[in-house]
């Protein structure tokens, strides 16, 4: 017996026999994915559209749990003090994983060292959304000058103080010298709805969730914030080419673990979600949205980590935005 235990521990420690966490994981009980996001926002929407393939890839049942506030660092608070042990997953994004760390003069945990990363899911564009009926724009340019002929008196919306919507429209604002009031939401939703009912006269929103509202005529779009095109939108030009030289804003959403994460759990959850993704059922309906998959290793990833957490603080300090 004795020799059978010093075998199995010299295999585990090459790495030949899995834990046996990671071998009865997910069996035990149904995995949670926390949301920093509302229902109805541009996150929660890819998550619902996951969840379902992902249950029958793994073989269980998985829970979405809104814990909103404070830019999603509520919801990566809780998954970064929570059990490494696979049933806690943070659906994270570019801004709770890059912004944050910069905007956030004190954040409780650290955006690297405190997770895991597991997967990313997709890359989002933004567009500039205005509500022609407060400012008549055709073009990106014509926004500017109007916006530059009444300083002060535009106001934008934005998903909430520090997140991907406000920072964008921060940068744009700065490289087209524009002089407008930023109106923080709670979320997309909310932030949306201000445009079309004329609270606010524009907004970077994801190109998923402005698309209905902009074909029923309620708002225009003038520009996107990603270096090409959007294939969801192909007539709509990027705000580069349209007289912006250099301007470039996106995110990525992503699934995360708390730090300790077993790597075996973590390569079974990304290779589960990496097979999601590639299915063309799953690949169509998120490039219909004005996304695109994102598939990446672990160690990808973790790099995707680093390369976003430099260029957002690079942003935050052009910007020059913070939040104590």
């Amino acid at each position: 017996m004795r020799t059978l235990f010093r075998v199995v521990a010299a295999l585990a420690a090459l790495g030949l026999v899995a834990p046996a966490g990671a071998q009865d994981w997910p069996a035990a009980k149904p995995i949670t994915i926390y949301m920093g996001f509302p229902a109805g926002s541009g996150v929660d929407v890819i998550a619902r559209m996951l969840q379902e393939p992902l249950e029958k890839e793994l073989g269980t049942k998985i829970v979405i749990d809104y814990k909103t506030g404070a830019g999603g660092n509520v919801a990566s608070e809780l998954v970064a003090r929570a059990k490494p042990d696979g049933y806690t997953i943070l659906l994270g994004t570019a801004a709770t994983h890059g912004v944050n760390a910069a905007l956030y003069k004190r954040l409780p945990f650290d955006v690297e060292a405190d997770f895991t990363p597991i997967a990313t899911l997709v890359d989002v564009s933004n567009v500039l959304t205005i509500n022609p009926q407060i400012i008549d724009a055709s073009s990106v340019q014509d926004f500017i000058t109007k916006v530059k002929a009444a300083p002060g008196k535009y106001n934008f919306a934005s998903t909430g103080n520090g997140t991907g919507t406000h920072l964008a429209f921060a940068e744009f604002n700065a490289r087209a010298g524009l002089d407008m009031v930023h109106v923080p939401y709670k979320g997309g939703p909310e932030a949306l709805q201000s445009v079309i009912t004329g609270q606010t006269c524009c907004i970077f929103n994801l190109v998923q969730t402005v698309q209905a509202q902009w074909r029923a005529g309620k708002v225009r779009l003038l520009g996107v914030s990603t270096a090409r095109r959007v294939v969801a939108v192909p007539d709509i030009p990027t705000i580069a080419e349209s007289g912006v030289p250099g301007f470039e804003s996106y995110i990525w959403f992503a699934f995360f673990g708390p730090k300790g994460l077993d790597p075996a759990i973590a390569a079974r959850l990304n290779a589960a979600t990496n097979k999601v993704l590639a299915s063309p059922d799953i690949a169509k309906r998120i490039t219909d949205l004005g996304s695109a998959p994102r598939i990446e290793t672990v160690e990808q990833f973790r790099q995707t980590v680093k390369e976003n957490r430099a260029r957002w603080a690079e942003v935050v300090k052009q910007v020059g935005a913070s939040i104590d």
